[in-house]
């Protein structure tokens, strides 16, 4: 027997889900640039939680720019399910939702005139993006010559066709949130945009506009969504209808954004989920989500790895992992951010129940990419303050550097490449530093090695020997590693 698929018409006669009628004749308030499941999986989440509490009151209009069509959307009316797994607060969370929060999907190439048609509604009001890092880049290109290729360049035109549209109106502008994991992206979106506004020679009284009545938001993003799972027809025979839409998603979410009472106003979906903060400031979002989260992947990752783990899951499963994973977090990391960072003693614990996420396979081999520039950016700091606020050294992350100079050994070069071995296997070393790693490990003695490492300018922010006994632990932990095997020191 055929499955039904998950469309209006299905979704109407099962008010078990949530989906009323009355949501689909909400008026088409976001402009939204990305079909991604991050945007799926965070922000349409929360404009469909809102709604579903009478809140926000509005539907998302997606622009796909990216090639192929839109089928997999119109056939399901754009209804997709979310799927949340995962472990919060220490306990499985297991729990299915219907999002019907996006009204159509237009495709740039293909309906260009009609995205353009969709500002001439007063009702839209806000624009969100997510086209990769690389999105946000200045691309001169001509937007009266055809469709523009790069997302600033779009969103240009865009803004010209409000502005001509309204004729330049106050209160016709938008608030404008880019969510590409890229610092100050607001700012940086902005200033493209103008850039942009000057090579294609518009008006004084446009680019007037463009600054009086639009707000560019800095904000911040994090929420894990792997998509589409693999056995998606078992679980789709589960559910008991088709869904090609299908993601999944952790339970933890941020979106942080940087804004007033005026953005909180435009955003009022923000009220359905106390984890969608508007602040005068994200650093201190940034700062935790750096440190905590990222830090302590990179501290863990070379150790776990080496001791034969490969995701993160299974190195939480591991006890000594665990154990580091802990005290990293806990009590070496925390307390040199805490001040700064006032939600980051609720964040800490939340960052281990993500860690051990069962239903999420992260490689620990593809969290050691460009492992040393992750060590400095995110570390060397919080190594410096550390010894700063209690005159010692953070005994695991010293463990962590050690266990990274030991992954970045490398056993052999083949076509350019850096090999490193554990167990008898190889694996390649995607490292931009993989070189100066390599020459200093020609050096014999490990103490020279450590401390020429330490004190080499082109890899860390700051001299890594001026923290006093830092290089000389290091150069301890190492040996002790190379001579026992990383797996035999820490079942020690």
């Amino acid at each position: 027997m055929m499955l039904p698929i998950l469309n209006k018409e299905f979704i109407l006669k099962r008010p078990e889900y949530g989906v009323t009628a009355e949501i689909f004749t909400y008026p088409e308030k976001i402009l939204q640039f990305g079909t991604g499941v991050l945007l799926r999986g965070l922000v349409d989440y929360l404009v469909d939680q809102a709604n579903k509490q009478g809140i926000f009151k509005g539907r998302v209009v997606v622009v796909k720019s990216t090639d192929g069509n839109t089928h997999d959307f119109s056939s399901q009316d754009s209804l997709y399910t979310t799927h949340i797994k995962g472990v919060s607060q220490g306990e499985l969370v297991d729990k299915v939702l219907i999002n019907a929060s996006v009204s159509r999907v237009l495709q740039s190439n293909a309906q260009w005139q009609e995205i353009l048609q969709t500002v001439h509604e007063p009702a839209m009001q806000i624009i969100v993006s997510n086209t990769t890092e690389v999105g946000i880049q200045y691309v001169p290109e001509k937007i009266a010559t055809g469709i523009p290729e790069s997302y600033p360049g779009k969103l240009l035109a865009v803004l010209w066709e409000r502005y001509n549209h309204f004729q330049g109106k106050a209160h016709t502008g938008f608030v404008i949130v880019p969510t590409e994991l890229v610092v100050d992206n607001g700012r940086l979106l902005k200033d493209i945009v103008l850039q942009l506004a000057a090579y294609n020679e518009l008006p004084k009284a446009f680019t007037d506009w463009i600054q009086r009545e639009n707000q560019f938001c800095n904000s911040l993003v994090d929420r894990i969504v792997p998509g589409k799972p693999r056995n998606l027809a078992e679980i789709n025979e589960k559910a008991g209808y088709t869904d090609q839409l299908w993601i999944e998603v952790e339970p933890y979410l941020l979106w942080a954004i940087e804004g007033g009472n005026d953005i909180r106003t435009a955003l009022s979906f923000h009220q359905a989920d106390n984890r969608m903060l508007i602040a005068d400031s994200i650093t201190p979002y940034r700062e935790q989500k750096l440190r905590l989260l990222n830090g302590s992947h990179t501290a863990a990752v070379p150790l776990a790895f080496l001791s034969g783990l490969n995701t993160v899951y299974e190195a939480m499963q591991d006890n000594y992992m665990h154990h580091f994973f802990q005290e990293v977090v806990l009590r070496e990391i925390l307390p040199t951010i805490a001040a700064d960072c006032p939600t980051a003693t609720a964040f800490a614990p939340e960052v281990l129940d993500r860690f051990a996420n069962p239903f999420i396979a992260h490689k620990l081999i593809s969290i050691t990419f460009q492992e040393s520039s992750k060590m400095n950016a995110r570390n060397v700091r919080t190594l410096l303050r550390y010894h700063q606020q209690f005159q010692a050294l953070p005994p695991y992350l010293c463990l962590g550097f050690a266990a990274m100079l030991l992954f970045l050994r490398p056993e052999k070069q083949e076509d350019g490449k850096y090999i490193g071995a554990r167990d008898g296997e190889s694996y390649i070393i995607t490292d931009d530093n993989a070189a100066i790693f390599a020459a200093w490990w020609q050096e014999q003695d490990t103490a020279t090695m450590v401390n020429g490492i330490c004190s080499d300018k082109r890899l860390w922010e700051a001299d890594l020997t001026t923290i006093p006994g830092f290089a000389e632990q290091v150069t301890d932990l190492l040996i002790a590693l190379k001579s026992k095997g990383v797996k035999a020191f820490i079942q020690l």
